[in-house]
């Protein structure tokens, strides 16, 4: 038990002593998406490897956090040099055992090779790391979760004994608003200035509140900070309760987050058992304690005042504001929600002070921030850059820019309420205000990237779909006026759309501004940025009944080219509608009265031949007569 800040240094100064400098650690990534990917065979073959060569005095294995390298996980670490492989499987553990640990000797092909096929060694050297700056998910790679000994090791828990025994609570919001930092849930809103509100709200009860209902589809930031360092979530919100003036702390998580629920509740067990939760925190006289609340998916329960009455037992459903959470929050006490990443930033603020945290970003947007980068990008993963830097650095330098030789045609940011930005605005700056100029939003952080394929008009119907479901149905502005917009899109990818649709959707757009909570406010983001970027597409669904991207099922058809069919009947065996007309010695052809448009064929040919072709629309060239279809073993024509 640490009864004192000295006790805290102390039993840290002990932690290091114990450690050797010399012995080797295999960090793993065992992050939910590297753990999909085979992580949990990969550590226990290292472990077993080294048990079987008695190495265990010389050599530790680590599951950790989240790197983001997600592309190309699972991803190992190896101390003390950063030598980080990609890719790793369970069978290449002997290897990195006899050649890396024993030998000092690298597995080249384990290594990132970059566009010359050079290889690198150290991962910060790899550009997908080199060109950000990760304050925040830095050192998930470096902290087993599950103990929270690696966490003090790295300083954690020091900002808070800092603020308990340095520092008023006056001081801490000051700090914290001298920062700059603005909540990274969306919003936007200065936090320091929010905080600020509570503690001067009337009353001795008070909460703080973690909101983990991360629901954007493509989304996992808030996921991999609260799986890979949960210690930093809970010290940045017993920094926040103090304060405020609350004593007890609430994390609101989805329940589809298992990983990052049990990491986190550990971690609160552990804090427990060390005093840095609990009574007289350190000896300052606080106290503070922290429950865990699963969400039931609902992505509303986002929005701060639905997620109080869904703490509350309640239906999750937003409400009018004023009264504000800050003044009237959970069981009407004064009380201040921030989500994951920002209660992250916090103990790095107070430990490095707000001038530290003010250095990076712009003027109106401090820090760093972190984004999943996701869709048609080579670099799948969490990126953390400054605010500022812009679309092209992130998609390009350090996601490496779009595969298979396809052009970059939009980035959606913001989640579902967001908006899609064309590649003429790729050198827009990222950051709050900078985005909504581009007809976008920052959101959580959610970046979506697409390519020459995606068809924007069927992108918008995807998004909507998926609001009209998520709608809670408390304002009819959202609940009719979503359902609606979708039902007009949906018509249009499927070619019943008309003249008129586009005004009659930008009038209902203008009718969701009179919903209560920001789902229904910003539900036609989707639309309208289309709109404004893309408009020609829309016209061509609804004039031409045609899809530009070749990717609307209903305006789109296939047809075997001629010249290219060999017969080799691969499309024939494949097409589940039986719509294929073929033999081993004739040319193909697709019976349209009978083809259900699912691709199989166009997928299936090969890529050497080419021979089944997508038109956009119904007409198709007339299929050979059955004569003039038989084609000899040679390849030729009869």
């Amino acid at each position: 038990m640490l009864n004192t800040s000295a006790d805290l240094e102390r039993h840290r100064a002990e932690l290091l002593a114990r450690r050797d400098p010399d012995k080797h650690c295999i960090a793993v990534c065992a992050g939910a998406g590297c753990l999909a990917s085979g992580a949990t065979k990969l550590i226990a073959a290292l472990d077993a490897e080294i048990d079987r060569q008695g190495l265990g005095d010389k050599v530790e294995v680590k599951g950790t956090g989240c790197p983001g390298f997600c592309e190309r996980g699972p991803v190992v670490v190896i101390e003390p040099n950063e030598t980080t492989y990609l890719d790793v499987k369970a069978k290449d553990a002997t290897e990195i055992i006899n050649k890396t640990i024993k030998n000092g000797v690298l597995v080249d092909r384990l290594l990132y090779a970059d566009a010359d096929e050079a290889r690198i060694a150290r991962g910060a050297d790899i550009p997908f790391y080199r060109n950000q700056q990760r304050n925040i998910i830095g050192n998930n790679i470096k902290l087993d979760p599950k103990r929270i000994e690696d966490y003090l090791a790295i300083g954690g828990y020091g900002a808070l004994a800092k603020a308990l025994t340095t520092m008023t609570a006056a001081m801490v919001v000051d700090e914290v608003k001298r920062s700059g930092l603005r909540g990274r849930g969306g919003g936007g809103f200065p936090t320091g200035i929010k905080w600020d509100a509570a503690r001067n709200a009337p009353g001795d009860e008070k909460y703080v509140i973690v909101n983990a209902d991360e629901g954007d589809p493509g989304a996992f930031m808030d996921r991999a900070v609260l799986e890979g360092n949960p210690h930093s979530v809970i010290e940045g919100l017993v920094i926040g309760g103090f304060a405020i003036g609350a004593r007890h702390g609430y994390v609101y998580v989805r329940q589809e987050y298992p990983l990052a629920l049990e990491n986190i509740t550990i971690a609160i067990r552990q804090a427990e058992e060390l005093g840095l939760l609990g009574t007289n925190i350190l000896g300052s006289g606080f106290d503070f304690k922290i429950t865990v609340q699963r969400g039931a998916g609902a992505f509303v329960c986002g929005e701060e005042t639905a997620l109080l009455l869904s703490l509350e037992g309640k239906p999750g459903e937003p409400r009018a504001r004023p009264p504000y959470p800050a003044t009237k929050g959970l069981w009407g006490k004064p009380s201040n929600i921030n989500n994951v990443e920002t209660w992250a930033n916090i103990p790095l603020i107070i430990a490095n002070g707000a001038a530290w945290f003010s250095e990076l970003g712009t003027d109106r947007s401090k820090g760093t921030k972190i984004f999943s980068l996701v869709g048609k990008i080579k670099n799948t993963g969490l990126v953390e850059v400054p605010m500022g830097v812009t679309l092209r650095n992130i998609i390009y330098d350090i996601g490496g820019g779009i595969p298979n030789g396809k052009k970059f045609k939009a980035v959606q940011t913001g989640g579902p309420a967001g908006g899609c930005i064309p590649e003429s605005h790729l050198d827009t700056p990222v950051d709050f205000d900078e985005l909504i100029k581009a007809g976008a939003i920052m959101g959580s952080g959610g970046m979506i990237v697409m390519d020459e394929d995606t068809c924007m008009v069927d992108v918008a119907r995807y998004f909507l779909n998926f609001l009209s479901q998520e709608s809670c149905g408390k304002c009819s502005p959202c609940r009719e006026g979503i359902k609606q917009m979708h039902r007009i899109v949906k018509n249009i990818t499927e070619g019943h759309g008309k003249e008129g649709d586009l005004e009659t959707l930008e009038e209902l757009a203008v009718a969701a501004n009179a919903s209560l909570c920001a789902l229904g406010r910003s539900a036609p983001n989707p639309v309208l940025s289309t709109l404004r970027h893309f408009r020609a597409e829309y016209e061509a669904h609804i004039r031409d009944k045609q899809c530009p991207a070749l990717s609307c099922k209903s305006l789109i058809s296939y047809y075997i080219n001629p010249d290219a069919c060999t017969a080799c009947l691969l499309c024939f065996k494949n097409c589940a509608s039986q719509a294929i007309i073929g033999d081993r010695d004739h040319i193909h052809v697709i019976d349209q009265s009978k083809c259900d448009r699912c691709r199989t064929c166009y997928e299936v040919c090969p890529p050497k031949y080419n021979a089944v072709v997508r038109v956009s629309g119904r007409t198709v060239p007339d299929p050979l007569p059955e004569e003039q279809r038989l084609r000899v073993r040679t390849g030729a024509a009869s």
